[in-house]
């Protein structure tokens, strides 16, 4: 069953490999006291997931971190050799962080797991977005699943940062 608003985050550990070494990172330390921006993508290297999905993000980031975000994270159902490869080809730097998932833990107790063996892919991520406050899920924006291929409407750096825009709009017409 897909996560939603109000829900915690799945805690699991997630395999990083930074300068050589493997390093190992929960979810915790990821989300907790935190305000994060997570993208999922069906793949490092994908068409849409490099064109569009990740530089959207990219572009936006300093905005995004304006509104009170403290970290952007990027999560697919590669391993952090192929998430590192994907960020040096990019060119990603310290402003969206590569989450790697490569046993889709994550994914899998998020509900997002699907099955893109008819493209040679196996077991991958969802498209889906979604702002984490201190762990619990504030907002997510997950792709139609009865769209075919591979819909890209709701998922983008856009969308959140006019969500969060509009928040905080209206915490401050409140105030």
């Amino acid at each position: 069953m897909m996560r939603s608003v109000g829900d915690v985050v799945p805690e699991v550990t997630f395999k990083l490999r930074e300068g050589g070494e493997w390093l190992e990172k929960t979810s915790a330390d990821y989300f907790r006291g935190r305000s994060v921006v997570v993208f999922a993508l069906p793949g490092a290297f994908t068409p849409t997931c490099s064109s569009t999905h990740l530089p959207g993000y990219m572009a936006l980031s300093k905005n995004l971190k304006a509104m009170g975000v403290d970290e952007i994270l990027c999560l697919s159902v590669n391993d952090a050799f192929v998430m590192n490869a994907w960020a040096k080809d990019q060119g990603v730097d310290d402003e969206v962080a590569m989450l790697p998932d490569g046993s889709g833990h994550f994914t899998r107790a998020m509900g997002m797991l699907v099955d893109k063996d008819n493209l040679g892919f196996g077991e991958r991520s969802w498209r889906y977005s979604m702002l984490v406050v201190d762990g619990v899920i504030s907002k997510i924006f997950a792709e139609d699943r009865n769209e075919p291929g591979d819909p890209f409407a709701v998922s983008d750096a856009v969308t959140m940062l006019d969500f969060i825009s509009e928040t905080a709009g209206q915490q401050a017409a409140s105030a």
